[in-house]
């Protein structure tokens, strides 16, 4: 009476085997998958990260992850007080830096608002 299957197929179906090696190698493959996808990106982001924190001198131009882009004026161990503006300084945790930018983008950008001023 069964549309999808035919009677004498299930009736016939061998008893249920325990899964084997083989059962076991799909759930493996898409763990490995998720590792090489997610996981280790992640990892090498996250180590990168804090060798540019650890490698931060006075002088270096950073971007934090507001978007506030500031010269290094001072550096603590948890703290970094950042020049956004001429005379103007704000301390931000060392952890909320995400890049650093290369030599010369924050006079140009301090040039390109004080020409944008007058």
């Amino acid at each position: 009476m069964s549309f999808f299957i035919s009677d004498a197929l299930a009736a016939a179906a061998p008893a249920a085997q325990q899964p084997g090696l083989e059962g076991m190698l799909f759930p493996l493959g898409i763990l490995v998958f998720f590792y090489f996808l997610f996981l280790r990106p992640q990892s090498k982001r996250t180590k990168e990260k804090k060798l540019m924190i650890a490698a931060m001198t006075k002088g270096a131009e950073v971007v934090t992850a507001g978007g506030i882009l500031g010269k290094v004026v001072d550096l603590d161990d948890n703290f970094i007080k950042l020049e956004i503006c001429d005379n103007t300084f704000i301390q931000v945790q060392r952890q909320s830096i995400e890049s650093m930018m290369p030599k010369g983008t924050y006079k140009a950008i301090t040039k390109k608002v004080a020409l944008n001023k007058v």
